[in-house]
């Protein structure tokens, strides 16, 4: 596996032999797999850098989607467009009998500014949440498209030996939509993008960029954490700042009640069980420094990795924020809204699995069994109605110091010197 590019496409390519029983011609197709996959690189780096150069945000992937559903066509797959706003679902029937395999990739950029000298950076920019922004593919989705695209290249070569149907679905929106707008994996889920025809299982692959190229990651069970998004409303009463005692200060009542999240999770939580996250992440209130707010607004994020700690991590949260703010004389109001569930590895699929990751990486110490990443993931709506994996991959250069690699999804105001630079 010589580069980041065609251990992407094969991994993709040979999903599909992880749910069709091990067969001298089936390791037949695969070698004849492989050796397509590596003549295919150059093409899916080009179209790599051309998604990069041009990142759109979430539901706005109108450029990538028509690239997309014009290559599938040309591919003579069937193909449907305008899935979840701007999807595309390609379908390639294959010419044995067999399971229907659903290959995954996400296209939606990031609200974030590239700083860098690559030719092919991201000069994009856009109105977002009322600020001038750039957009860049900061979380690799480039790569995931051109891949997924190599992999429908590939695998309409050999058609005709192809056991099964493979589903390309090329989702919008996992970063999110825009507030009040539905979309990513779960709107898909919901348009019936598992159906017609019905899939089996579902694979995806996400790069990262503190592993080295080569390297394939992957867990049983659960592998990303949910993500909840929290807001807490903390009412007082309103009074100048020289004269406290005449208010119910909701500005310190917020203050304790962020301190008390700490603590579910430093003295009320099982961590050796499972990881959990609390973090409050914005704070909004007061319009004056003398004047002490009627109102102190808290936002943040909490992240899980079963469903009954998640229920625990609720209650708690809401236990917490009630009380605390009773106890001072004012009132909290918490209101807790799912954005992704746990990305939930299938073990009996995943140990399956792990054989045909070993073919794709070429050595079996290049497939390491990897911790649990406290990050999130919409595939986990898949995986919540058919079995599925999903299977982190390296796109580091080798000898790099991970510490001084650019994370993949970096901060919003962050400057990306070091981004993406695996081509």
């Amino acid at each position: 596996m010589k580069s980041i590019y065609s251990a992407l496409t094969v991994v993709a390519l040979l999903t599909s032999a992880g749910i069709v029983p091990v067969s001298a011609q089936n390791a037949a197709l695969d070698a004849r797999i492989a050796k397509l996959a590596q003549q295919q690189e150059a093409q899916v780096i080009a179209w790599r850098r051309d998604f990069h150069e041009h990142p759109e945000l979430g539901n706005q992937e109108k450029r990538t989607a028509e690239i997309v559903a014009a290559h599938l066509k040309k591919l003579g797959m069937e193909v449907q467009t305008g899935v979840a706003r701007t999807g595309v679902v390609g379908i390639l029937r294959g010419g044995k009998p067999g399971p229907v395999v659903a290959l995954r990739a996400d296209m939606d950029g990031l609200p974030v500014t590239e700083s860098n000298e690559l030719t092919f950076r991201s000069k994009a920019t856009t109105t977002y949440n009322g600020q001038q922004v750039g957009v860049m593919h900061a979380c690799g989705h480039d790569s995931h498209v051109a891949m997924l695209l190599g992999a429908a290249e590939v695998l309409t070569q050999v058609k005709k030996d192809l056991p099964g149907t493979v589903k390309f679905i090329f989702q919008p929106a996992e970063e999110g939509s825009l507030p009040g707008e539905e979309g990513g994996a779960k709107l898909m889920v919901k348009e019936g993008v598992l159906d017609n025809p019905k899939v089996d299982a579902i694979f995806g692959v996400h790069i990262n960029a503190q592993t080295e190229v080569g390297t394939l990651k992957y867990r049983p069970a659960g592998t990303m954490a949910s993500s909840d998004v929290f807001t807490i409303k903390v009412k007082g009463k309103s009074a100048h700042g020289a004269y406290p005692w005449l208010s119910v200060d909701p500005v310190v009542t917020s203050a304790q009640i962020i301190t008390g999240l700490q603590t579910i999770i430093s003295r009320q939580t099982e961590l050796t069980e499972d990881a959990a996250v609390i973090t409050v992440g914005m704070v909004h209130g007061g319009v004056r420094n003398n004047i002490i707010p009627e109102q102190v607004e808290l936002t943040g994020t909490i992240r899980t990795l079963s469903k009954e700690m998640q229920t625990k991590i609720w209650a708690d949260i809401r236990r917490t924020a009630t009380n605390i703010a009773e106890s001072t004389g004012a009132t909290a109001e918490v209101d807790i809204v799912n954005y992704a569930p746990v990305t939930y590895n299938d073990p009996r699929l995943t140990e399956r699995m792990v054989p045909t990751l070993r073919t794709a990486a070429g050595a079996a110490d290049k497939v390491v069994l990897q911790k649990a990443v406290t990050g999130a993931e919409d595939f986990a709506y898949f995986q919540e109605k058919v079995p599925g994996v999903f299977v982190f991959v390296g796109g580091m250069s080798k000898g790099t110091d991970p510490a001084t690699t650019a994370p993949t999804t970096p901060p919003a105001s962050a400057s990306t010197k070091a981004a993406l630079r695996w081509a």
